[in-house]
């Protein structure tokens, strides 16, 4: 299946879960994520507000900022690519383009994800076997993604049946390291290859 009739089909999966389902998909994989140790021992996270039917991470944003983590959320830029800002809790979120959530922190310029030792993502697929993640088309964390060392923790949000065998590749694709689902956080890719 190429890209645009996946994203179609899984865009259309999302649209038909019900709130009770998305609620405890939520709460699941937050509770799994949180319960990683280098989750726990990441001092500075780059995350996102999800919107509409992406996997909620409004309460995981919510406890990583209670647990001291500082907590980093992404500006649009006008060229797509991600601005980053600090969330300081709920009340620090103004309205931005595509009905997204920014705080209204000082940006901190599209470098400063070099800086996060934890990356949380959306994706709408992730390929198990390459690692590569499906998402809107727009390239904004694929160039995100591409500051990211090496060794940092890249994790992709999704719900249960979106881990794929794999997720055909274009020149600009990133690979994340883990995904987080409801049933447990999985290596992909070269992660998953070395363990």
């Amino acid at each position: 299946m190429d890209k645009r009739n996946r994203r179609r089909s899984i865009l259309a999966a999302r649209a038909d879960m019900s709130e009770d389902l998305r609620r405890i998909s939520a709460t699941s994989t937050r509770e799994l994520l949180l319960d990683q140790p280098w989750v726990q021992m990441a001092g500075l996270v780059a995350c996102y507000w999800s919107i509409s039917t992406e996997p909620d991470t409004h309460g995981l944003v919510f406890a990583l900022w209670k647990h001291g983590a500082t907590v980093m959320l992404p500006v649009l830029c006008e060229d797509n690519d991600l601005d980053w800002a600090v969330y300081d809790g709920p009340d620090t979120l103004t309205p931005g383009p595509f009905g997204l959530m920014e705080p209204v922190d000082v940006r901190r310029g599209v470098d400063a994800i070099r800086t996060a030792a934890l990356v949380i993502v959306p994706a709408l697929a992730v390929g198990r076997t390459n690692g590569v993640r499906l998402g809107r088309g727009g390239g904004s964390y694929d160039r995100a993604l591409a500051r990211v060392g090496p060794n940092v923790p890249t994790v992709a949000l999704l719900y249960e049946d979106e881990l794929v065998d794999t997720i055909p590749t274009e020149a600009h694709d990133q690979a994340v390291r883990y995904v987080a689902r409801p049933s447990g956080v999985h290596a992909v890719g070269a992660t998953a290859a070395q363990a």
